[in-house]
This record gives structure tokens, C-alpha cells and sequence, in this order.
């Protein structure tokens, strides 16, 4: 790698806040407050929406979507296409 040209690559906290959720890995980004880590580090931390803590998706809540139905019900409200 060319010397000088990439940003520092150093320990950041993401912590999320909808989740009371944190860890700790290596970013490009940094942020204004600090926190100190578990270690007893103070490590730049970035505040985020959403985490694996707090998605549904990974928590187990998301809906599935009825996709089943979906063709039943257009084919019954505007009739099935003729086949040519």
C-alpha cells in the first residue's frame, strides 16, 4: 500500500443504542465521545440505529410476508391472462 494516502485504521466501539448493545472492532471511522472498553481502554465510540442486537431479522421478530396469496388475489380482482 502507498504510504500517506489511506486513513488510519484503528479500534472503534459501535454501540447501539436501541439494543444496549456494543462491540469493539477496527474502523476507518472515528468519533467525538470516548468510552472506556471492558480492558480498561478509552476507545472512540460511534453511536448506530440498528445492530444485530436490535434487528428483527437477527432477533427472530421480522413478519414473513404472505407471497402465496398475492397472485391469487390479482388473478381474482383483474382475471387471469389468456394464454396466447
Amino acid at each position: 500500500m502507498k504510504p500517506g494516502i489511506h486513513p488510519a485504521y484503528e479500534p472503534v466501539v459501535f454501540r447501539d443504542k436501541a439494543g444496549d448493545f456494543a462491540f469493539l472492532t477496527r474502523s476507518t471511522l472515528t468519533g467525538e465521545k470516548t468510552v472506556e472498553w471492558e480492558d480498561g481502554r478509552t476507545y472512540p465510540v460511534v453511536d448506530v440505529e440498528i445492530s444485530s442486537a436490535s434487528h428483527p431479522f437477527y432477533t427472530g421478530t421480522a413478519r414473513v410476508l404472505d407471497t402465496a396469496g398475492r397472485v391469487e388475489r390479482f388473478e381474482k380482482r383483474y382475471g387471469r391472462r389468456e394464454a396466447r
